[in-house]
């Protein structure tokens, strides 16, 4: 049997005339930039997240930068998070000069751990960036209290997450900025690069909007500095398309999750499956679990034709990039074993009963 990780063709097919055809209208219309389409999707997804403002970008990178520049974040700021994570969660705040400060992770949501925040903060911090790993939020009641605390923002990178709740409420309702990424493989993907911030703040929005063209507030007048952030009108209908079936989708990913953990649960191999904490749910970016012998398993199951991948092989502070923060093996040992560790199986809306059933049993051999 041969596996397909992310199914990306398939749900072509399943969406695919009405993909096409709003594909076709933008190409008929030549109205490639800032189109109607990115105005109706930032419309849909407040809909669907109840939040007041979201403001679409080129990508989930830039999206981070977005709400960093609004939120007025300067060189030699300091801004917590996690090293368990992809590279732009902490390059971004490289790039505007500020500097990223980790504090290890939660062993069983492989979140940031709350309780080790608080020795980190300096007069120094201005902000949290906790992120939403393989598609669940992090402790955002122990999040906030310390942000209360001590006048930070928050803003949470949402970049494999989107339509995921706290506490019945999607993650904007606990942040000041939410960030989050249409990677054509994130749960909700475009067909190229894509991202949007949703927040509740009037100005925050206002000028984020601004920031993402330059900074311009009316054209060729530029109130800020600025990048070239807009989201292609193209990528916006299909993200159009796409969010209309949205809900079904992330449904189908619980359900395939779902049957993941119970197939799995009956294996007398030694591996952790994934924990979902009782106030969030997940939008199952990744079903990712932990075994010892990592490589001989993907070998294995590379050999049957099953597909896996690591999200993350080597933490960011042990990354060449990152030397001259001074971190060294050691300093956050909770993700340097998971690093080791996890391993994400092949996760989509589409996969068939038989299909989990083949991957479970390839593992519980």
């Amino acid at each position: 049997m041969k596996i397909d990780f992310a199914n990306l063709s398939y749900q072509h097919r399943r969406y695919q005339d009405e993909i096409e055809a709003a594909m076709l209208k933008v190409a008929r219309n030549c109205n490639f930039i800032m189109g109607e389409e990115v105005g109706e999707l930032e419309g849909h997804l407040c809909t669907f997240s109840d939040a007041k403002h979201a403001v679409t970008c080129s990508s989930g990178t830039d999206a981070l930068l977005l709400a960093m520049m609004a939120l007025g974040i300067q060189p030699g700021d300091e801004i917590i998070t996690t090293p368990f994570t992809f590279i732009a969660t902490a390059e971004t705040i490289a790039l505007l000069g500020a500097i990223p400060v980790f504090v290890d992770i939660d062993e069983r949501t492989y979140n940031i751990d709350p309780d080790k925040i608080e020795e980190k903060i300096t007069n120094k911090t201005k902000a949290i960036m906790p992120v939403s790993l393989y598609g669940q939020p992090a402790d955002m009641d122990s999040i906030n209290a310390i942000a209360k605390k001590h006048n930070l923002k928050v803003i949470i990178d949402g970049a494999q997450s989107f339509g995921a709740t706290y506490k019945g409420k999607a993650e904007v309702h606990h942040c000041d900025a939410y960030t989050t990424s249409f990677f054509p493989a994130k749960p909700l993907g475009c067909y190229g690069d894509g991202g949007a911030v949703l927040t509740n703040d009037d100005a925050l929005a206002e000028k984020m909007k601004m920031l993402r063209v330059h900074g311009q507030n009316k054209r060729y007048h530029h109130k800020h500095i600025g990048m070239g952030a807009r989201l292609d009108t193209i990528q916006a209908a299909v993200l159009n398309v796409k969010l209309k079936h949205y809900s079904d989708d992330l449904a189908l990913r619980q359900e395939v999750a779902s049957k993941y953990s119970e197939q799995l649960a009956t294996s007398s191999q030694e591996f952790v499956l994934p924990f979902v904490d009782d106030r969030s749910t997940s939008a199952w970016a990744q079903y990712s679990i932990r075994v010892k012998e990592r490589d001989a398993l993907q070998a294995r199951l590379k050999e049957a034709g099953v597909p896996t991948a690591v999200h993350y092989p080597t933490p960011l502070h042990l990354q060449e990039c990152f030397a001259y923060l001074d971190y060294k093996e050691g300093d956050f040992p909770v993700a340097e074993r998971v690093s080791q560790e996890i391993m994400s199986l092949p996760m989509n809306p589409y996969l068939r009963d038989e299909e989990i059933a083949y991957i479970s049993n390839k593992i519980k051999i």
